[in-house]
């Protein structure tokens, strides 16, 4: 049986759903990239239940507050582009008698609308569940004077320049101020769980109990730091972790990678890991990198035992930023 499970916004998708939510009021493309900035050096210190992605909880009071509605999402998931080639692979993984899997951070009204269009069955996806309108509702002028004080902060804050600075204004208000004077909206807010770090891992594991086949038999394709314990775990049980236009935070828990305009140039390698092992792939993979791509496709890197990433992170770079445009800058 030959199971494959995609993130969906980078491989999918270029675009980032919440980035572009937030853009939907003045200043709110600015808030998200330091909250996303956040998000990151949460991750990285290893904060404690914290998982990569929760970037799409820590939102919800600043989409609530601007009266996004989840009927606007859902629009967003049937309008949205479609990752060139996207479409392409997995009508000929199905015809080829493959199973389709998705583990999105997305929220469920973006990702629903997506996979429907790619052909990917709902059961065999995993994805955020988000009531915002609900969450909506409870605001309360004290909220929302707070996030309007806490937005003029933000805007004062540039990512990489300002990290100290995020890190203290933001664990102020999300873990001290939120909980203490806004407890019906840091309540709701404790319901969303993003579907990224640890929460993937555990959704591609319930796929692998429901198909019947452990995670050695399976391929995962992801790009960002939302993927990379996922990636990690498949290839550390012999899987095929695939890292596509991705960026540093993916790219080193990966078995091999992709830098690629197109996501069906990924079709000869899955082809081939359908009808041999991991160590074919790695023959194939390091030929195809002996040679190179061509433009801007078909950059293959082994990636599996390789300490030093830099050239293969160069191309990636350089890629993403073509096919996600802004989205390539955020973590």
């Amino acid at each position: 049986m030959n199971l494959i499970c995609f993130d969906l916004e980078g491989p999918l998708a270029p675009q980032d759903n919440a980035y572009e939510l937030m853009k939907l009021f003045p200043n709110g493309d600015k808030i998200f990239e330091v909250i996303s900035r956040y998000d990151d050096l949460l991750t990285l210190e290893g904060r404690e239940n914290y998982e990569p992605g929760d970037t799409l909880a820590l939102i919800v009071p600043f989409l609530a507050y601007h009266s996004i509605k989840e009927e606007q999402i859902g629009i967003m998931g049937q309008r949205a582009a479609l990752t060139p080639g996207a479409s392409e692979l997995i009508s000929k993984l199905k015809i080829h008698g493959w199973q389709v899997f998705c583990a999105s951070t997305s929220y469920e009204q973006y990702a629903m609308g997506i996979v429907q269009r790619l052909g990917i069955p709902v059961p065999n996806v995993a994805c955020t569940s988000f009531p915002l309108n609900q969450i909506s509702q409870l605001l309360s002028q004290d909220d929302r004077t707070s996030l309007e004080q806490m937005e003029k902060q933000i805007m004062n804050l540039s990512p990489m320049v300002d990290d100290d600075d995020i890190k203290e204004s933001l664990d102020r208000f999300y873990w001290q101020e939120l909980p203490q004077k806004h407890s019906a909206v840091s309540s709701q807010l404790s319901e969303v769980k993003p579907m990224g770090g640890s929460r993937k891992v555990k959704a591609l594991e319930h796929f692998a109990t429901k198909m019947g086949e452990s995670l050695s038999h399976w391929v995962a394709v992801g790009d960002s730091i939302t993927d990379f314990k996922m990636l990690q775990a498949v290839d550390n049980a012999g899987g095929l972790a695939i890292s596509f236009n991705a960026n540093e935070y993916a790219l080193p828990y990966s078995t091999m990678s992709l830098a690629s305009t197109r996501l069906d140039d990924l079709w000869i390698i899955l082809e081939i890991w359908n009808k041999g092992d991991r160590g074919t792939v790695e023959k194939i993979v390091r030929e195809k990198e002996e040679i190179g791509g061509e433009g801007n496709r078909g950059y293959f890197h082994w990636l599996a035992g390789v300490d030093d990433i830099t050239q293969p992170l160069e191309i990636h770079h350089r890629i993403r930023h073509l096919v996600r445009k802004e989205a390539a800058k955020l973590g």
